[in-house]
């Protein structure tokens, strides 16, 4: 009974998501044609001006490396008070989880755009949207790695006489790291992917050169991009690979 139930909420879900969205299958089937005609226009793809390229994408990997290693500095403290063994105020556990929600919930994008409208155009302000997503991201595995550790060597610690704080640097995150470490560069290969946009709303990297393509409607240029952009997240994505499994 309990399974039917769910079985037709989740049904109803679906129904008010197609009432909302409102598939419209002859009205794609009518715009393929003009996609066509758009990607065969986008060769050979369009590389003049590499130099300039190149430029954004070093901008867009520079927004996401140090945009990354900010969130990683504002999530150590947040984790610490998002895990319940080691919380050392444990009256901000759900205040902490709260924040970390809210981090998390507010799209790096978003953060971006505030942070244009606060200090101008450019890569910093991506650094900044990007550290603030990432750090609730980042805090939230941390905490979880922090909180699923063994706890009978935190416990001991404890029961000598060691504070909390003594407990986690001593024992659970030397006995994490390499969780902690997986983790941050899943987040940094993630921000490679999500930093390419970000130009879209003035904060530097390729999204910015993207727009202007497709504002042009230049599918050449958008094509040649986009190749970059797939050559940076593959690069990544092997790198980050690598480095995982010499943690593992």
């Amino acid at each position: 009974m309990r399974r039917a139930a769910w079985l037709l909420l989740l049904a109803a879900l679906y129904a008010a998501c197609i009432a909302v969205v409102q598939p419209d299958l002859p009205r794609l089937w009518a715009g393929l044609p003009r996609l066509a005609h758009w990607l065969a226009g986008a060769f050979p793809p369009d590389f003049s001006g590499l130099p300039d390229l190149l430029r954004r994408a070093a901008e867009t990997v520079a927004i996401a490396t140090l945009g990354t290693s900010l969130a990683a500095l504002l999530a150590l403290p947040l984790a610490l008070m998002a895990a319940r063994p080691v919380a050392p105020i444990p009256a901000l556990y759900h205040p902490a989880r709260a924040l970390l929600d809210a981090l998390r919930g507010i799209d790096g994008f978003v953060f971006a755009l505030i942070f244009v409208a606060a200090v101008g155009l450019g890569p910093f302000a991506g650094m900044l949207g990007v550290a603030l997503h990432s750090a609730g991201s980042i805090a939230k595995l941390w905490s979880e790695a922090l909180e699923t550790a063994d706890p009978a060597p935190v416990e001991a610690a404890l029961s000598a006489g060691g504070t909390r704080a003594q407990a986690a640097a001593v024992i659970l995150l030397p006995e994490t790291l390499p969780q902690t470490l997986s983790a941050l560069l899943y987040v940094w290969e993630f921000n490679i992917r999500a930093s390419t946009v970000l130009g879209l709303v003035g904060a530097g990297g390729l999204g910015q050169e993207l727009k202007n393509a497709v504002d042009l409607l230049d599918f050449a240029r958008v094509l040649a991009i986009l190749l970059i952009v797939i050559a940076l997240v593959l690069t990544a994505d092997r790198l980050s690979a690598a480095l995982r499994r010499r943690l593992a």
